[in-house]
């Protein structure tokens, strides 16, 4: 038994251990206000209809916008956000965002494209701003990694010489963790 634990939590952190450091670099960093930065392109595009917190009217400005130039759409999804009587369409992804904002004129849309440099698009996958396939992949790291977890704690708990390390460092975890939480 004590092999074969040893050979699952082997391959487990050998496998996911890319994913590992890319969301421990920028989970880290981005809680120290390092987030990446983006290249930004603006421009105002003329509308058939007067700007409105329409969704779909707000999508079709930003994929125009986008195809314009040969673009391909963001990955995430895409939301109105509002702030009292003023709002924006902010449609997220991996490798862009695109914002479309109303203007004083109410047929004029200022449509904000943000490319990803290669720190923030790594940023942007920790968000979840990914496709379909990286978003089950990291679903699949985050059982891996309570498994990992598992695996080394069953190790450490089968060994007589481990055991009381194991258990101090785990009850100091749960509690660090408990002031931590509580007190943020």
């Amino acid at each position: 038994m004590q092999r074969g634990l040893i050979v699952v939590h082997v391959v487990l952190a050998s496998f996911y251990l890319p994913m590992g450091v890319m969301y421990a670099i920028t989970g880290g960093l981005y809680g120290l206000g390092i987030k990446g930065s983006y290249e930004t392109v603006e421009t105002s595009v003329a509308t058939e209809a007067p700007l409105s917190k329409e969704l779909s009217q707000l999508v079709a400005i930003a994929e125009e916008a986008l195809r314009d130039r040969g673009l391909a759409d963001p990955t995430g999804g895409a939301g109105i956000k509002t702030s009292g009587t003023s709002f924006h369409l902010e449609w997220t992804g991996t490798e862009r965002d695109v914002e479309v904002h109303p203007t004083e004129d109410p047929m004029i849309a200022k449509v904000r494209i943000k490319d990803t440099t290669g720190y923030r698009r790594l940023v942007q996958l920790h968000k979840a701003k990914g496709g379909e396939l990286f978003k089950w992949f990291a679903a699949t790291w985050m059982a891996g990694l309570v498994a990992l977890f598992l695996t080394g704690g069953m190790m450490a708990y089968a060994r007589k010489p481990f055991r009381v390390l194991a258990l101090v460092a785990s009850l100091l975890g749960i509690a660090a963790f408990l002031v931590l939480a509580s007190a943020s």
